[in-house]
């Protein structure tokens, strides 16, 4: 009798141990690494990010694992649609028109964007209208790029990334570079350029950008599944621990003693205190400086 009890445990667990391997998924996921600090490649040559830690950490939590694939922005969505990817995370902006194509995740980041202009050109350019008619460097397929195209038809210069992008403004190949504020902000730190300074118009703050993680229409399964893991992450604190890291805030806004050192986050806090210094002379009450929102 006890060795048909064992062996129906044994069973048992055979059984658990099996249905967990054959649950368990690789999900193929698709970025482009050039929009840091959401997705970027180190000095090793590895991809590492804000997004990355964002969708390793959703795996774990449902048992998966996720395999990374780097292409160009504009064809993630081809990507995705043809079977080659099992979702996106590449900073991608929950829009209208990106939703009758593929389904996405609940949002997971909330960004404004922000323009960079040549110093001395801070007093020409104060507002995005003041760029109206204006040629302007955008990162290709970005939200950035779909409000250059509304304020300069035909004046819009795509690029691959944002280095080139800003190279480009650097050598008057255009008067302003659009992007998400986060990536403009480690940029232009990263570039050290005393002759490009970065402003957000007052009109963006009204109209934050949720990203969120892109899944065919027809894998309702796979979107249930993230959004889930995201949840999970919420509940124990995960999330907030991976938003401190990059950004030195958690989810809602609360900044702990000091933000982790070489990251983003040091950067945002330091270009909101400058803009606060400014605004404070101008006698204006100060932005949250480590927000993007």
């Amino acid at each position: 009798m006890k060795k048909t009890l064992l062996a129906l445990a044994f069973g048992a667990l055979c059984a658990a141990s099996f249905s967990s391997a054959a649950t368990a998924d690789t999900i193929r996921v698709g970025t482009h690494p050039t929009f840091a600090p959401f997705e970027f490649t180190d000095t090793e040559g590895q991809i590492i990010g804000f997004d990355l830690d964002i969708i390793k950490a959703i795996a774990k939590s449902n048992g998966d694992e996720v395999q990374i694939e780097s292409m160009p922005f504009d064809g993630l969505i081809p990507s995705l649609l043809t079977g080659n990817l099992d979702a996106i995370i590449s900073g991608m902006t929950i829009t209208e028109e990106r939703q009758k194509r593929v389904s996405f995740s609940e949002g997971y980041y909330d960004s404004v964007l922000s323009i960079i202009i040549k110093t001395d050109k801070a007093d020409t350019y104060k507002t995005a209208d003041d760029l109206k008619g204006q040629t302007i460097c955008v990162q290709i397929g970005t939200t950035g790029h779909a409000l250059a195209d509304q304020l300069s038809p035909g004046k819009v210069k795509a690029l691959n990334n944002e280095p080139d992008a800003i190279l480009e403004l650097s050598n008057g190949g255009c008067e302003a570079v659009i992007n998400d504020r986060p990536v403009n902000l480690y940029y232009l730190n990263k570039a050290q350029l005393s002759t490009l300074t970065e402003f957000v118009d007052p009109s963006f703050k009204e109209k934050v950008d949720k990203f969120g993680i892109a899944v065919r229409k027809d894998n309702q399964a796979l979107v249930d599944k993230i959004n889930a893991g995201l949840a999970k992450l919420e509940e124990s604190g995960e999330l907030d621990q991976i938003y401190v890291k990059w950004f030195g805030q958690t989810r809602d806004g609360k900044t702990p003693e000091t933000a982790p050192e070489g990251t983003v986050a040091n950067i945002i806090t330091e270009a909101g205190e400058a803009v606060a210094a400014d605004e404070a002379v101008e006698g204006n009450a100060a932005p949250n400086p480590a927000s993007a929102q």
